[in-house]
């Protein structure tokens, strides 16, 4: 292998999921990442660690995934892009840095390779099961942005995306893999670094004297400096001020929090992303994301040649999840059809935005390998009769 000088290995390859992550990481920019080695993640960051220091960064592998989420941020804050890969048990030792990261608007990627659970559960067989954790796991009122690739292509592709949002709205991402699609191995193109769009850190331009961490200038987004820049400042995950030192008042925490959410509400028309085909006229739509999308796709295909009138909406961000467009399609379809590798999580979203004006069928497992397609053909038909 041969990478240009910001490490992208350009032309076409034939490597899985998760390799496909770990370029896509190295195209966008980052040189730092911290991990705990975790099935079926680990991959991703063994090939980080051979890879990075060939472009002058580094990986560091700590005791634990709590300890790896939370030097993945003193990174960002030294002025590296960064991230840290894992699984199951280990994301959900990483909630807690995962809401320092959004109170402190750390901009990072935490990829979650899904497997099942509880526990340890199923380390090497798939599920999709931390779609609601990966919103809603950490405590208090915030937002992240969370995408779900289902080739080793959009592995490659949507990491240089989550990187690019992690910096846009200085906000951790989420990058919501499963265990097929990171072990998948499929063609994956590369093209040159010239072709890649980056975005840069929003790095400040102000003095010493003006720059407040957490002062705005009409987007919701501060501006950012790093440690060792000469410029004051402090991060914390207390309450806290433009200046960024803790102001423990209700109209500081109303401020604040708001602005944390909104930063991402204000925008969601705009990063929420999905595939569409066949809504126009469809009598039922079927939503689904990653590897169980793949699987929809030939019970779809069923149905169309039944006859029967059937739209694919696949999410490619769940988080934020796209309200408008399930609402939007309710008052003239059927029926939705929400296979997933969980006993109903994202199913009852769509439940929600539909708001009673079309009914929703869940196609739920509990994980450990795929739907048998039929499965999710014998909704579709039941659907369509209602």
């Amino acid at each position: 292998m041969k990478a240009d000088p910001r490490g992208v290995l350009t032309g076409t390859h034939f490597i899985d999921g998760d390799h496909a992550c770990c370029e896509g990481a190295l195209a966008a920019g980052a040189r730092f990442a911290a991990g705990y080695p975790i099935t079926p993640s680990t991959e991703v960051v063994e090939r980080f660690a051979s890879r990075v220091p060939t472009v002058g960064g580094s990986f560091i592998q700590m005791e634990d995934e709590l300890a790896a989420s939370i030097t993945l941020q003193g990174g960002v804050w030294g002025g590296a892009k960064a991230f840290t890969v894992t699984s199951g048990p280990g994301f959900s030792l990483m909630m807690e840095h995962i809401g320092y990261a959004a109170m402190t608007e750390t901009p990072c990627v935490f990829v979650d390779v899904q497997r099942g659970g509880p526990s340890t559960g199923l380390p090497t067989l798939p599920a999709q099961a931390d779609m609601m954790q990966a919103r809603w796991g950490s405590h208090g009122d915030y937002e992240i942005i969370a995408l779900c690739p289902n080739s080793p292509q959009e592995c490659f592709d949507l990491t240089i995306k989550a990187f690019n949002l992690a910096e846009e709205f200085r906000v951790p991402v989420m990058f919501m893999m499963d265990e097929v699609v990171g072990h998948m191995t499929e063609k994956v193109v590369i093209p040159p670094a010239d072709q890649i769009e980056v975005v840069p850190r929003k790095h400040t331009h102000k003095s010493v004297e003006e720059y407040l961490p957490y002062g705005t200038n009409g987007d919701m987004v501060p501006e950012m400096a790093h440690a060792g820049e000469g410029y004051k400042f402090h991060v914390t995950g207390l309450t806290h001020d433009e200046r960024g030192y803790p102001n423990m008042t209700p109209q500081t925490q109303d401020k604040l929090v708001r602005r944390l959410q909104n930063k991402i509400r204000a925008a969601a028309d705009r990063i929420c992303m999905f595939e569409e085909d066949g809504l126009e006229d469809a009598d039922v739509v079927v939503v689904s994301y990653g590897i169980t999308s793949r699987v929809a796709h030939w019970a779809i295909d069923r149905a169309r040649e039944r006859g029967l009138k059937i739209g694919n909406l696949r999410l490619i961000t769940a988080w934020p999840f796209p309200d408008k467009k399930i609402a939007g399609l309710a008052p003239r379809v059927k029926a939705f059809v929400v296979p997933e590798l969980n006993l109903g999580q994202m199913v009852r979203e769509v439940e929600r935005a539909a708001a009673g004006k079309a009914k929703t069928f869940a196609v739920p497992h509990a994980g450990g390998g795929v739907h048998n397609p039929d499965e999710i053909l014998n909704a579709i038909v039941e659907a369509s009769r209602c």
